[in-house]
Formats: C-alpha cells, structure tokens, sequence
C-alpha cells in the first residue's frame, strides 16, 4: 500500500447522503412494539474510490442496518428461538429457549380477540422465563407467560377460534391427563372427555366436519389404560439420612437405621426401634432423589408390649399429610386414614400395607407416632414401593440390595464422574467435564438396568437435571443414547437416539415406545448414555435416571383418534368413525408423524403399514383411500400442504410399490390429480421438518419457497444441476423448480434448521428454531456498491475455503491474517486490460470448469472470464499480499514451487497481460518459515519492496524487507540495520517507507520502523518501542503521511488500537473484547460530518476489519470508528456455523483523504495558487506605475520636451545673477506676492 501522491486525486465533497440499506426489501413488517430499531446510515463517501472490495472468510454477510442483528452462531446444542424477519430478509431472535421449539399457533378467540401465540415444545425455560413445554408469547410485546401444569414435551398445538380452545398434544403428564389436554379461552387447562393417550401426540388438525383428529404413538385412551401390576419397585431407604426425635436411650433400640432394610419382624436390639417411654416421637427419612410412593408398608414392634398404635405420614419438603388406605385387619373391610392411622400390633402377614390415595412426589418424609401400646410405641421395619420404574445413574438410590430382589435396579458408569446433589433438580445427578472430548468420550458412559418384572409396552423417558443449578449451561452439550429392549422373537435393532443436555430446569425426554422384556437369567433390557461425538472440548455431561412406565390398552387405536368436541362423552365404539377404523387397521405399534387435510381429505403419514399402503394414505368421509404408488417405502416425518400440493419428508426413497423417479428423502403429492412429484432429484439424507418461508428468489416481489431441514448434507443432482452442499437446510422454490442452492441470484443467506412457523395476525409470521442469517449469500469477497445507496454484490466467483496446514499458521504468526478464504485482493486496469485479484487459501472454478488454488483472475475486459495460474506452487499456497508494477503483479505469500523451471517461495510475478508467469521470477526469498505479508512499490521508481519473515533473497542477504529492481532483475538490501518479522509496509513519502511487525533496528527491538531511500538507513519510529505489542496492521491516517494508525496484540493476547499523531502516541483503549483480532485499518472519507474528536478528523472514519469482539454489542466483521465509538459496521458468517471475518478493503483508487475546499491535489492547488499570486503582482505593478503618474501630474510635473535646442543661445539670455540670486533666500510660501 501507498498514501497518495502530492499530486495524486483526492476525494471529493458528496453532499448526497448516501442511504446506508441497500434498495432490495423483501418484506414489509407491521409496525408493531416488536419492530426492529433501524441504525442511522455511516454516510461514508466512496465517490473517489471507483470500485471498492471487501475480502474475508464468509459466506453470509450483511451491513448491520437494525438493531436486532448479531453474527451469531445457531445453536447447535438442541437449544431453538422464536424468529422474526427483519426487513432486509435477515432472521432475528426474540425470544431463546434451552430446547427444542416443535408447533405454534395463533390463539384467537371466538369473539376476534388475539391472546397471542401458543408455543410449545421441549423446553423448560422461554426467554429467560420458566415454562414447562408451553408458554403464550405475545408478538407485540414479546411478553412471555407460561401456561403452567403439564410436565414433558409438547409436539402439537391446533388453536380452534370457534370454541376458544387450544388443543395440545405431546409426552406430558397434566390435570389427571396424559399426552392431550385443551387450554379453553381464559380459563385455563381442561381435562379432555377421554383424558388423553397412552402414548406420545404428535400431529392435530381440524377434520373437513370440525371434528378434531389426534396423530401419535398410542394404541389407547388415557382413561382405558393402565399397568396390570402396581407397587413394583421398592425405593432405596437405606441410602436416605435417617434420623428420628424422642428416641429411647435404652443400647441397642435408640438406632432409627435399625428397622431400614428389616422386613422379618423380628424383635430385638439392633433390629427394633423404640420411643422414649410414654412420649410421642417421629421417624424421618431424606432422599437424595425424587419419588412417588404408592404403597407403605410397616413392621410394628412387640418388644416388651410395646408398639406403635396410631401415626400419620408426612410428605416432605411439602410437609403434606398423606391420605392413605388400608385393609382393617379386624373386619378385613377397605379404610381410608389421614392424621391419626391405626396400626395394628400384630398381623398375620406381620405387616400392614397403606395404599396412598394421591400419588404426590416428594424426596422426604416423616412418621409420627402419636399413641402407642405399653409404655411407648416403636417399628420393627418400614418399606415403601413406587409404581414407576426407575433406574439411577447414581447407584445407591436404586433398589437396596438388601431387600434381596432378584433383578434389582442397578447402574453402572465408567469415567471421570461425580455425585452432584440434588438442589433445585428432582435427584442427584452424576455430572463429568470433558476437557478433551474426541479423547474421553468412548470411555465415559452409564448403564442403566431397570427392574423389569412385566413383559409388555413400555414408554421409556430419561431425565435430565437443568443447568442452572449447577452453572453449566455454557457448556452443556448433546448425549448419545442406545438401549437393548427385546430378545428372541421379540427382538429389534437396538435404539438410538441424542438427547439434549442444555435445559436449564428439569426435563425428561421420551427415548423410546414399544415392547419391553421382563428381566431373566439370559436377558436384561439396558439403557446406554456416553457424549456424542464431535462436539467442542470443556464439555459438561450429566446422567440422573430412566423411567419405564409400563402402557396397557384394550383400545385398539393405533395412532389415529377422531375427537368430537360436541359430545360430552367417549364413543369407544371407534368402527363408528372412519379415521379411527383406519387406525384401527393399521399393524399394532403404528405411529402417525404428520397429519394435513385438503379437498376434505385427511392425508396421513408416518411409520405404519397394511396390505394396501405402507408409511401414507388418505381418509375420505367414509374410508381410508390408498394413494399412488400404495405409499412411500420408509417413515414420514412431517408433512405441509400448500395449496393442491403436499410436500412430504421422511426416511424414504421411493413409492412402497411402483417406482418414481427422485423422490429421495423429499418428495410433493399432487391432491388434485393423485400423482407423486419429485423435488429435482431430493437430497441425501431424512427430512425432519417442512417450513414455508417467503423470500425474494429472481425478482423483487416476494414467493413461497420451502425449507427442508433434516439430516442431509447435499441436494442431489438432476438435469443440468450438480449436486450442491446443503448442510441440513434446502430451500425449494416453487416457480423455478429448482433448489435455491442451484440458482444463480442474489438472496439471503440462512443456516441452521426451522422446526415451525404460524401466521400472526395483522403481522408478519413467526418462526421457530436455530437459524443464522445475514442478508446476502456471498463467498469471501464482495463489491460495494454506492451509486444511489450503500450496497455489497458478490463477485461471479464461488470460493471454497480450505484448511491451512499447522506449519502456514506458524509462518503467518505475526501477519494476524486469515487462514482460510480470501485474504488479499486488487483492481488493475491498464488500456483495455481489466482484471480484479482475488489471493488467499481457497479453491474455486475457472470459467472452463478446471479447479483454480489460492489466486484467481476475474477478467472483467473478456466478460468476467475465471482463471487461475498454471501450477507449479505447493497445494497448501496460502497468498497474503497484492501489488502491480506496470502489467506484472507481484504476489506474496506463503508458498513454495517451482516455476519456469526455477525455485520459487513466498513471491511470484506474474504478467497480467499475457495471462502467465512471467519467464524470470525472481530468485527465491530463503530462511525458516519464509512469508511475504506486504508488497510495495516506491512511487515513481520500479522498486519493488518486499516484507516480511525471510533471511535471504537468492543468494543476497536480506532480512525482513528486500528491494527487487525490476529494470535489472534483481534483488537489493535496504539498509544493514532492520532484523524481524515485517507484517505491513506503506509509503508516508516518496522516499519514505513505513515498516511494522515485530523488529528490531539495530538490535533495539520496535514495531514500527522507517526507511529513508535518501539516507539508506532504517530508523526505529518515534515512541515506537513503547507499544504493547508486534504492529500486525498499520494505515495512513492524513494525506500527508504524518499520522498513523496501528494495531496489534499485546503479550496477554489483547488487541490495542493505536493512533500516531505526529508527536506522539494516543491508545484508544482495551475496549475491545479478548477475541478480537484486527486485520486491516483504513480511513475513509464521510459525505456527513461526525462530533469533533482529538483522534478521527469529523470529515472521516476508521474502518476496523477482522474479528471483532465490540463493547456492548458481541461479533462483528468490520466496525467504524469515529473516535469516541465503536460501530457493528459488517456483520459475517461461514458456512461451518463460525463467525466469519473480514481482511482488508481495496479499491481501484487510492483516494481515501478528501480535500475541504475542492478537488485538486495540493500539487495543483499550490502551483495555481502561485500563479494567481504572480498575476496579482503584475496588476499591482500595473496599478502603482497608474497611481504615479496621477500623482506627478497633479503636482506640476510637465513632460519634457523632446525637440531640440541650442543650449548657447539660451545661455546666453539670462544672466548669471538671475540664475544664482535666490540661493540662500527662504523658500515662497502660499500666498506670497510673485517675485519680480
């Protein structure tokens, strides 16, 4: 880089204020409280620039034009958010969960009033409120209130205007309902006639008759359900804390732990319990964990006629008498009992069972005895027996071994694992940190081994403690569960899923449906948990319990239930109804995914199959209706029907019986003709979900197109399309039938995976899930455009990035450059010759489809041809530096080859011109980890200076900074006293050449240092040994090359900005965040004044480019910097979901300092300023031989003659006392008579 000439154009006034958004909207937003905030415009002034770059490492990227925006990352974790649109396309945040977001609606009730939107899922925390799978989220003010009492996930809303009621379907418990339960107008949740499912909802619509229709995992009603044996699991006393008050003193009896774990009755010291005589007591129990008793029994004592005769339970932390019942050992008739329940003192069984009436869940409780037999009362034993079988992952609150159970519940971990306790979660918890997660994930695991004394359907559910309990959520990530179920004919493949670890309060997530084997000598059902793989280091996972409850019907369903909400009781006669006889005809275990209704047809998908259709089908009015094909041959997983087309996803690659073509994973039922319609040729992978979205595709007026999202990683290729990457998102458009990936326009850019959306009334839609967006899809590079307002266009260039080898990253250790994408760029034009220069670590297609590395050409003179040089550099080229001398570029970098049969490494030059290398290179630079980072040329001269990290330039010695002369071809030292590491030249004068890095001059270390070509000496620069750091980007910042501005890092890893003023050195501060690397530095030019500052001129900005992390704001790809403030300037991303980063601004002109009064160089202005001078002192010459003459004739003064005369004569005539008489006299004055 060079500062312009004295004579060089300047940057004019422009007095327009450019509009800081570019002109395309592509939707309009409602005004509403939400609304976005819109930033003022920068009003830069790029008049005087010509064409004007940017190049980093992106792949989306926008200015940052509202509030609202960030350069965030989507949430890989499992953690999703309400989503809006900004106006310019972009997606932004109003509201982030700690889990998964699955179905919305808009609630409006029957008389038109909007309550908001319903939204549910699994999470147990929306915007920083908690609510357990569903809360009502108001768009215009983004108030969030959770809908409190249902406990699990939430997988299906319908909002019903006509009846006020929403309808809500999931794996939850809520009220005395299972899986479904209705939120009815302001008066909160209702209890459904049939009182829910015994499985997991997943799909509700409104049948074509208002009938409501439930799609799901069950195979019955939750009031015709139930497990055939209760009471089946004992819970773990003996790892409580017992303790107990008024205790007998009396050796061997005082104990409370002696009747834990005793269940003979027998009397005695060591096995007895008593109370002091005569006086009432307690005995109490504390868990480490959650339960829900269902039966107690009790041991009463004998010893010495003593014994308990009345007590009470207490549930605790409640503190909640227990209502119990029990058989009355005289009469044998049922009793119910609350604070004082009798105890037998003896029994046949020798113990007596209570059945608690309310299954209420506690982790404490308490029996007091309030009367006695004898003198005191006392127990022998105490059991307590739950319905719910768990198995923890902490293993002494499983099943005690010493209630000698065969199969008792147990567990097993291998790891670095500890015991949280319990705090705000229903248990403890083994919690592990990670520090190295590729290392220690395949030896980290539990294994949990349930009780399992009943064969039968199960619906398993593993818990998982919140985060914030334990201040982990930072660092929360994904587990991998396996299970074994089944065996012998009743075997299947072995389950697998990932469960999401970033709640921040307890949930549970159901990790599996169906048949379950009772435990035997040969088999045993086991649940696995260890960390997923490929997740980032520091990782926390945790392992609490697993739950299998036992699911028992004689319904008959199976995933299909009509509901009409019109008649107060359940028809369980379900031939009566034609989508419940469908089901019903289904094979058992059926599960219904998706469900649409079109043409008052109700179209059906999931995993399912009869004789006639596998996997989808449709049910008139009457009957189930086979569809085309009889199906699909794998699962549906969501379905949208837009108009008279349903677009289906799913785990499937065809139709179940005849054949079509490119229905791959994603595939469109046409319901008014009955036929299958591929999307190209689909993609590679399962379609999870289905969102519409509206976007601007080809022209300025807003279409639908559709989102598919799901676990694939590439559209498929069809007709004239290659296949094109699509990590998880593919986004279909309608009109062009064609994948927005394949189509050649300008669009937004968006990543991640959408999992819902739903209209809003009078307002724009709302969607939800973890998406990243900027306004444009641009691959590294981009123009800016400012004709009539700010804007950024991608170059016709489609860059890959590639990964830099650990040895590159060493070589550009000081350089602070980027390791992938574009780092370097530059415009040329010469005659006709019109060339822009893209260098960095990259790949990317000529025009003739070869593969161009690290350099390419756009060639904007022969219609924006591609190309790239002709080999003969190392693959792992990484080019961080640009410069032209006359039609030869000149390009630095890290690389090595071999060239026209000569060695080259770290410069090339190549002929713009002739489109080749040039035929002598120069001799290649030498040393330990050779870099060039900067290239200038010294203007007016074919001096080329080069810096960098290198020893030697051929066979000269040439540390740091080297001159190679282009009129011989050769290479000359600058100087004998600069040592180091060179990151950034640029030219303060003709003759002077400004270095920074990490030097040294005359072995005094510096950052910056100065070279005079008139003197041949190098200088360390005024102060500069007092910065904190290696000088890794450096600019102008004047016209006459007195001021600068640096940045760097300092030895604790901070950036610092650093202005030199002419005198001195003036920091900006340690604003700027830890993560901030700064890569380039430019001033630029502003068509409207900012408030005065003592560091950035009010007609100018800094422009900061790299990573940056601002103050009060977070990433940014390029901020301004008026002196007082830091600006979000350019926000970024890549397509691995990272932050991306910008290096530097080029343009096609040098003129970034504006004149204040014109637009001349200061050369012209100070030569016309000379020559008006001069023409002002000729007219006042001029003026003044004017002004005498006046004078002179005022005064008398006559010309003199000019004839001839003859002086004798007139000598003659007057005589001499005439001439010499008045010497000596007084001279006349005014009014003094004439002498004669």
């Amino acid at each position: 880089m060079r500062l312009p000439s004295l004579l060089g154009p300047r940057a004019a006034h422009f007095f327009t204020t450019i509009s800081f958004w570019s002109a395309l909207v592509i939707l309009t937003v409602p005004a509403t409280a939400a609304s976005p905030d819109s930033i003022p415009s920068p009003n830069l002034d790029l008049s005087q620039l010509g064409r004007v770059a940017l190049v980093g490492d992106f792949d989306a990227i926008s200015f940052f034009t509202y509030e609202e925006q960030n350069e965030n990352s989507f949430s890989t974790n499992g953690s999703q958010s309400l989503l809006t649109r900004l106006p310019n396309g972009a997606f932004t945040t109003l509201a982030a969960s700690d889990a998964s977001i699955n179905t919305m609606c808009p609630f409006v009730l029957h008389d038109g009033t909007f309550s908001g939107i319903i939204v549910g899922g699994n999470f147990t925390d929306l915007g920083g409120i908690e609510a357990q799978g569903v809360a009502l989220f108001d768009p215009n003010t983004t108030k969030i209130t959770p809908l409190p009492g249902l406990s699990g996930k939430v997988s299906a809303v319908l909002c019903d205007q006509n009846s006020s009621t929403v309808y809500v379907g999931g794996d939850f418990r809520g009220g005395n309902s299972t899986n479904a339960i209705a939120w009815v107008g302001t008066s909160g949740w209702t209890n459904l006639p049939f009182a829910g499912f015994n499985g997991p909802v997943t799909s509700i619509v409104k049948a074509p008759d208002g009938n409501v229709v439930f799609g799901g995992a069950f195979d019955g009603l939750g009031n015709a359900t139930g497990p055939k044996r209760k009471d089946q699991q004992i819970i773990n006393i003996s790892s409580a804390n017992i303790s107990a008050a008024a205790s007998t003193t009396t050796t061997g009896f005082s104990d409370p732990s002696n009747i834990v774990c005793k269940t003979g009755g027998q009397d005695g010291s060591g096995s007895t319990w008593l109370l002091q005589d005569d006086a009432p007591g307690f005995w109490r129990a504390d868990f480490g964990f959650g339960f829900q008793p269902t039966k107690l029994r009790i041991w009463n004592t004998r010893q010495d006629g003593r014994g308990t005769k009345t007590f009470r339970f207490t549930a605790l932390p409640i503190n909640g008498i227990m209502n119990l019942t029990y058989t009355d050992s005289t009469t044998g008739k049922n009793a119910t009992c609350d604070a004082n329940c009798p105890l037998p003192q003896q029994t046949t069984s020798g113990y007596q069972d209570f059945e608690f009436i309310n299954v209420i869940g506690m982790s404490a409780f308490r029996i007091d005895i309030s009367d006695w037999y004898g003198n005191g009362g006392g127990l022998d034993g105490i059991e307590l027996f739950q319905d719910d079988i768990y198995a923890f992952a902490v293993g002494s609150y499983n099943e005690p071994s010493c209630a000698n159970i065969q199969y008792a519940s147990n567990s097993t971990s291998t790891g670095p694992w500890s015991v949280a306790p319990s705090a705000q979660s229903a248990s403890g918890y083994l919690t592990a940190n990670l520090t190295d997660v590729n290392a220690n994930s395949n030896n980290l695991s539990v294994v949990f081994e349930p009780d399992i004394k009943q064969s039968g359907n199960y619906s398993v559910t593993m818990w998982t403690p919140g985060c914030f309990q334990d201040k982990s959520c930072s660092s929360r990530g994904i587990v991998n569960v396996t299970g074994v179920m089944a065996s012998g004919t009743r075997a299947s493949a072995p389950i697998q899923t990932e469960v999401y670890q970033t709640n921040n309060y307890d949930k549970y997530d159901q990790i599996y449906y169906g048949y379950v084997d009772a435990n035997s000598d040969s088999f045993r059902p086991t649940v696995t948990l260890t960390p997923s793989a490929g997740q980032s280091n520091n990782l926390t996972i945790v392992a609490q319990r697993v739950r299998f409850e036992l699911i028992d019907s004689t319904g008959g369903l199976n995933g299909l239930y009509e509901f009409n909400p019109n008649e107060a009781t359940v028809n369980t006669d379900f031939a009566h109804s034609a989508i419940d006889q469908a089901g019903m005809d289904l094979n058992t275990g059926a599960v219904v995914s998706a469900l649409a209704v079109g043409d008052g047809v109700t179209y059906v998908g999931g995993n399912f199959s009869t004789s006639d259709f596998q996997n989808f089908f449709a049910v008139s009015k009457d009957s189930s209706t086979n569809v085309t094909g009889g199906g699909l041959n794998g699962p549906v997983l969501s379905m949208f029907l837009n108009g008279s087309l349903l677009y289906v996803g799913g785990d499937f690659t065809n139709t179940s019986k005849t054949k079509a073509s490119g229905l791959s994973y994603v595939a469109s039922y046409s319901i008014s003709d009955q036929s299958w319609q591929p999307l190209g040729a689909g993609v590679n992978g399962r379609v999870i979900s289905i969102v519409p979205l509206i976007l601007n595709v080809t022209t300025n007026t807003p279409e639908m197109v559709i989102a598919m999202n799901g676990d694939f990683d590439q559209v498929l290729a069809f007709g004239n399309n290659q296949s094109a990457t699509a990590s998880g998102l593919a986004i279909w458009v309608p009109s062009q039938k064609n994948w927005l990936q394949n189509l050649n326009t300008d669009s937004v850019a968006i990543s991640g995976k959408f999992t819902a959306t739903t209209n809003v009334p009078n307002s724009s839609p709302l969607f939800a899930g973890a998406v990243s967006s900027q306004d444009l899809s641009a691959n590294d590079a981009v123009a800016l455009t400012s004709s009539q307002s700010l804007g950024m266009t991608p170059f016709p260039l489609h860059i890959t990035p590639q990964q830099v080898s650990k040895s590159s990253q060493r070589k550009r250790a000081v350089s602070g450059q980027n390791v992938t994408g574009a780092v370097t760029g530059l415009f040329f034009e010469s005659g006709d010759l019109n060339v822009t220069v893209i260098g960095g670590h990259f790949t990317a297609e000529a025009s003739n489809g070869t593969a161009i590395n690290n350099l390419a050409f756009i060639n904007g003179s022969n219609s924006d041809q591609i190309s790239g040089v002709d080999g003969g550099l190392d693959s792992d080229a990484v080019f961080l530096a640009l410069e032209t001398q006359g039609n030869v570029l000149y390009a630095g970098g890290t690389f090595s080859g071999t060239v026209n049969g000569a060695s080259v490494n770290g410069l090339i030059s190549y002929d713009l011109g002739l489109g080749n290398y040039v035929a002598v290179q120069p001799p290649a630079l030498g040393g330990d980890d050779v870099a060039v980072n900067a290239i200038a040329t010294q203007p007016g001269t074919g001096n080329v200076f080069v810096g960098g990290n290198f020893d030697t330039a051929g066979s000269l010695g040439c540390p740091s900074v080297c001159v190679f002369t282009t009129a011989e071809g050769q290479w000359n030292r600058p100087g004998a006293n600069l040592a180091g590491s060179v990151a950034a030249l640029t030219w303060s004068s003709d003759q002077t050449i400004v270095a920074s890095g990490n030097l040294s001059v005359n072995n005094v270390a510096t950052s910056v240092a100065t070279y005079s070509t008139k003197h041949l000496t190098w200088s360390a620069f005024d102060g500069a040994g007092s910065l904190p750091g290696p000088v890794t980007a450096l600019t102008a910042a004047n016209d006459d090359g007195t001021e600068f501005w640096v940045a760097g890092k300092d030895t604790n890893g901070l950036a610092f900005l650093t202005k030199y003023n002419g005198s001195g050195w003036d920091s900006v501060g340690s604003s700027l965040g830890k993560a901030t690397v700064i890569r380039g530095l430019q001033v630029l030019s502003l068509s409207k004044n900012h408030a005065q500052s003592n560091l950035v001129d009010e007609s100018q900005t800094l422009l900061i480019t790299g990573q940056l992390e601002l103050p009060n704001f977070g990433n940014a790809s390029a901020a301004l910097f008026n002196g007082t403030t830091f600006t979000p300037f350019i926000l970024s991303n890549t397509a691995d979901n990272g932050p991306g980063s910008l290096s530097q601004i080029f343009s096609q002109k040098q003129n970034f300092f504006k004149s204040d009064h014109g637009h001349m160089a200061v050369g012209f202005v100070v030569l016309i300023a000379l020559a008006i001078a001069l023409a002002l002192v000729f007219i006042l010459v001029v003026i003044g031989i004017l002004a005498e003459r006046v004078r002179r004739k005022r005064e008398g003064y006559m010309p003199a003659p000019t004839q001839m005369f003859d002086k004798s004569s007139n000598m003659g005539r007057i005589p001499p006392e005439h001439l010499f008489g008045s010497l000596g006299h007084q001279p006349r004055g005014p009014g003094d008579a004439p002498m004669i």
